[in-house]
């Protein structure tokens, strides 16, 4: 029961992180796309600004998770995927850097560098983690002893990169929603033209990744077995539906909860069609990752659950405080970046 409780929790770490840091991912990534002037640019930079760090806490706490409630699946998702996860690592880093140094210097080139860090340090996470899920979806070569029998190209199979592909349509539709309700003007007319193609886009993506899940993973075996799961699924096409439905409206803050709703109940249909198992093996069912083979001791999950219960809702009071604090759109005597 325990082992089962700290699944659900480690699936939710995950897909509030994809929620909250998915519109900072998907910002930066459209920068290029959306920004034609030095204000524009830092709109966005304000945007993301007071929200970029904090969002990092979840992802912090989900590995986190992962090493404490789930040691060995911890163990083996790190050196199966190390390449991968240090460059999402790295990318990160670089992002970070480019929201606090951007402002620094007042000098074109200094900026353009910066820029292009955070583009990026925003593109490379949003795609990769994509991939990472999908490599989890499908199964990973790894044999009895949890040693990875593949590299870093391994990942990137065509399955991986559609992950990682709908991972990033994702993260930009919620990313160009986001800017829609910070900004005015001509920006706020690019980006409410952009949320639209990306809507189309990510829907067509959705249903290829859906129906290459269905031939290629057993995702799909939990719903099967237990129909009612499929609320879960239908939850993702709500939160879709409706978001085009708000994004026709213009009314941006229920365009991007809808999002919010898109993203997480996506990351649950991943989660829940994995349980038991954290990292399927692609060799042998038998050498996979599950929460019972992986997990810590009784002791330590109590423990930890006990910690969980006080602290994860003094975050959630805390972030609330700053996304209501910040919630305004921005005009130019806003501008700190």
């Amino acid at each position: 029961m325990l082992e089962t409780i700290w699944f659900i929790l480690w699936g939710l770490l995950w897909a509030v992180y994809f929620m909250l840091d998915g519109f900072d991912l998907g910002l930066g990534t459209l920068m290029p796309f959306l920004a034609k002037g030095e204000e524009d640019r830092r709109i966005i930079y304000n945007s993301i600004g007071p929200f970029w760090d904090g969002n990092e806490v979840w992802l912090i706490s989900a590995g986190g998770v992962t090493f404490a409630a789930f040691p060995k699946t911890y163990a083996v998702m790190f050196s199966s995927m190390y390449s991968a996860l240090m460059l999402v690592l790295f990318a990160l880093i670089l992002r970070g850097i480019s929201v606090e140094f951007r402002g620094k210097l007042d000098n074109p080139i200094w900026k353009r560098i910066w820029d292009t860090g955070l583009v990026a340090g925003s593109f490379l996470p949003a795609l990769l983690l994509g991939v990472a899920f999908a490599n989890i979806f499908q199964g990973i070569p790894i044999d009895g002893e949890g040693i990875y029998r593949g590299n870093f190209f391994t990942l990137l199979n065509p399955y991986g990169l559609l992950g990682g592909v709908f991972f990033l349509l994702l993260f930009l539709l919620h990313g160009s929603l986001w800017l829609a309700i910070k900004s005015s003007g001509e920006l706020n007319n690019r980006a409410a033209g952009l949320s639209g193609i990306l809507w189309v886009t990510l829907l067509v993506v959705t249903v290829i990744f859906l129906l290459v899940t269905k031939l290629l993973t057993g995702l799909f075996d939990n719903y099967i077995h237990m129909p009612v799961l499929f609320i879960i699924p239908l939850l993702t096409v709500t939160g879709l539906v409706l978001s085009r439905l708000f994004i026709h409206r213009k009314q941006w803050w229920k365009a991007w909860f809808s999002s919010c709703l898109t993203i997480v109940s996506a990351t649950f249909f991943g989660v829940t069609g994995l349980y038991p198992d954290m990292l399927p093996s692609s060799i042998s069912s038998s050498y996979s990752m599950t929460i019972y083979n992986s997990s810590s001791s009784p002791l330590t999950l109590k423990i930890m659950l006990v910690v969980a219960l006080i602290f994860v809702p003094i975050v959630i009071v805390y972030q609330a405080w700053v996304y209501n604090l910040f919630k305004d759109k921005l005009t130019a005597e806003d501008l700190v970046y």
